[in-house]
């Protein structure tokens, strides 16, 4: 049992030692902290960390004066897993499998930050064969667009906007096809690995990617018409949720948040990896701020991932046949595995 200053429980020690609890959370505070005068029209509601405006762990103090949120105070860390911890005692390849859950919406962001990084490591970066480079990009402009219609899905949910939540889960369910085609999974893929990628595109799988594409083009221009020019959509999302450059800059924010002010910032372009400069693109910004402008940018950038998409299945047709993995070993599994009589 632990004593004295130690704060860790003994190895295998599960049931005993010292408890920490966390209470609290500033609920109190706030709650006491309503001006007496106008208590009346300010509501204190504590949401979450299970409600299903949250999609996650979440909590959320909020201060509602009306249907304006005057003060919010959040409470982290109920998604906790110890996944770092868990990353110490496996292979740089297995690390991978938990990368990819870290963020379920977009796995193969979380897998490609995690695999540059060991790279970097391994000193092996220009040793990543070409067509690995361009499956690398092709899955993540895929995820991109995935992880945006959920946002604007579960976005248009939540101001009554059911419309567009069943389109954009609809186009996400054909997403999810693709990733299960090519990976063999439809989430937490760990498929992005050290070195190169887990295996070669499937026969057919660039005949559904360009199917893909065409229906996408045909179908994006349905959230225009649904959200562009509805004014009950703008209306709940213009001067709402307004976070300007400065915000932005010291809360550390980037991606379509940051783009809706109007700072053109993108990774793909300042600092290149797995070719991104070799692509025709161009980076999506708004001016206004706003929840709006972030929906903008987001619809935007689906434009431009399916001119990367339709790029990259190009460059894949030349590239028939061309290895998807470092030569290395020490690095790559074996392409085939075989089990002797002992197992």
């Amino acid at each position: 049992m632990s004593t004295g200053t130690d704060f860790y429980a003994d190895p295998s020690e599960t049931s005993e030692g010292r408890v920490f609890t966390v209470t609290g959370q500033d609920w109190d505070e706030i709650a006491s902290g309503l001006g007496e005068g106008d208590a009346a029209e300010r509501v204190v509601v504590n949401m979450g960390p299970q409600h299903p405006s949250t999609h996650g762990v979440l909590r959320l103090i909020l201060e509602i004066e009306g249907e304006t949120v005057t003060e919010a105070r959040c409470g982290i860390g109920y998604l906790h897993t110890g996944i770092e911890k868990n990353m110490e005692y496996r292979t740089w390849t297995q690390g991978v499998t938990f990368c990819t859950r870290m963020d379920y919406l977009s796995p193969f962001f979380n897998e490609m930050s995690y695999v540059l990084g060991v790279e970097r490591l391994l000193d092996i970066e220009d040793d990543i064969p070409e067509k690995a480079q361009v499956m690398r990009v092709l899955l993540m402009e895929l995820n991109r667009i995935s992880s945006h219609l959920v946002c604007i899905a579960t976005g248009g949910m939540e101001i009554g906007a059911l419309t567009v939540m069943t389109i954009g889960f609809r186009e996400r369910e054909l997403v999810l096809d693709l990733f299960e085609l090519i990976t063999g999974l439809r989430m937490n893929h760990a498929f992005i690995r050290p070195g190169g990628v887990a295996q070669d595109l499937p026969p057919g799988a660039l005949d559904e990617i360009r199917s893909f594409v065409a229906l996408m083009k045909k179908r994006l221009p349905e959230y225009a018409a649904l959200c562009n020019a509805n004014p009950i959509f703008k209306a709940r999302l213009e001067n709402v949720g307004h976070l300007d450059l400065e915000g932005c800059m010291a809360l550390g924010l980037t991606g379509p948040v940051l783009r809706s002010t109007g700072y053109g910032f993108d990774l793909r372009k300042a600092q290149p990896y797995s070719g991104y400069e070799t692509y025709d693109f161009d980076v999506q910004t708004w001016d206004t701020a706003d929840s709006y402008g972030r929906f903008r940018v987001r619809l935007n950038e689906m434009w431009e991932s399916l001119k990367i998409i339709e790029q990259a299945a190009d460059r894949l047709a030349r590239l028939e046949g061309a290895p998807v993995m470092v030569a290395d070993k020490k690095i790559a599994w074996p392409s085939q595995l075989s089990i002797g009589s002992d197992g």
